[in-house]
């Protein structure tokens, strides 16, 4: 984009388009922005003009983004999440320490120097503000990406060249099922007592993607059983193995209480247990607010008490 076109551009357009992909059609985005739609429409035409390019292919009823349009959008978001996080760099002054932070963590981060962190930042900063939210780890990487959070810990499976990774520890998985389920309360079981077991599971439980360690250990063992369930959450994997829908895989560390409540049971196998690594993701092409750099510098530094710079659970 040349100087010229730089000055006249209509930023807007983007937020626009952006609203456009994320509503999948223009009817969703009119209605979001709380335009009409030929007001929609007519900004996409202006943006594709502007470009020199084609984003979205609506022909016949389709909707679909183009590969330059995938590409604008995701320059799009890392625009709209600098220009959200504006009003904290602003303010971001002063002997008082304030500003908002922003973490996405996956479902299933038990990680007490993250409370502790938390604790101890709270009483030392109390102006500072927090939002926590929740997704895939995949979903995680998509918003420390855009900057949009101001940093996620979650599973990685592969590291993305502009994103910066912290191994916070190591958790280990092991099989578990509920009260209900015929293997619950036996303690003569093998890895061999497990092939043909209903199975419930992670949706990221794929042989390619962050929980590959169980999927391997599935795979050698010949564990053929029907995958009867799958969510991306631990909540809802944990319910479904309560509910008796089958055996699957959970943190130990993470549910060691429920395990002594006699809520869960622990299945083989019972030495070396499937190792996932949790990791500490930011952006280093985001500008951080004080807030933000001394809470990752307070979190991290607890990392100097680990043996290998990383916890390891249990």
């Amino acid at each position: 984009m040349n100087e010229l076109l730089r000055r006249q551009f209509d930023w807007n357009l983007l937020h626009t388009f952006t609203v456009i992909v994320e509503e999948r059609s223009i009817t969703g985005a009119a209605n979001r922005l709380l335009l009409r739609q030929p007001s929609v429409s007519n900004a996409l035409k202006r943006l594709e003009d502007q470009i020199g390019a084609r984003l979205i292919d609506r022909e016949r009823g389709r909707f679909e983004v183009t590969e330059q349009g995938l590409a604008l959008y995701h320059e799009c978001r890392e625009i709209c999440g600098a220009i959200g996080r504006l009003s904290d760099v602003m303010s971001d002054s002063g002997n008082q320490l304030t500003g908002h932070l922003h973490l996405w963590l996956a479902s299933h981060v038990v990680f007490p120097p993250l409370d502790d962190a938390l604790f101890e930042f709270n009483r030392s900063h109390p102006e500072v503000t927090y939002e926590i939210n929740v997704a895939t780890s995949g979903h995680v990487i998509d918003q420390v990406l855009s900057q949009q959070a101001s940093f996620g810990i979650c599973l990685v499976r592969e590291q993305h060249p502009r994103l910066e990774y912290r191994r916070l520890y190591r958790e280990h998985f092991g099989f578990f099922c509920g009260p209900t389920h015929h293997l619950f309360g036996r303690k003569d079981l093998k890895l061999a007592d497990l092939k043909s077991e209903a199975f419930v599971s992670f949706s990221t439980d794929q042989l390619s993607d962050a929980l590959a360690p169980v999927a391997v250990l599935r795979a050698q063992e010949g564990m053929k059983g029907k995958v009867v369930a799958v969510s991306p959450h631990l909540e809802e994997v944990r319910r479904l193995i309560n509910a008796g829908l089958g055996i699957g895989p959970l943190p130990i560390h993470v549910v060691q209480n429920a395990t002594e409540r006699g809520q869960l049971w622990r299945l083989p196998p019972y030495d070396a247990p499937p190792a996932i690594d949790i990791y500490l993701v930011t952006n280093p092409r985001m500008s951080q607010s004080r807030a933000e750099r001394f809470f990752i510098d307070n979190l991290t530094a607890r990392l100097e008490n680990a043996p290998d710079g990383y916890f390891v659970y249990p």
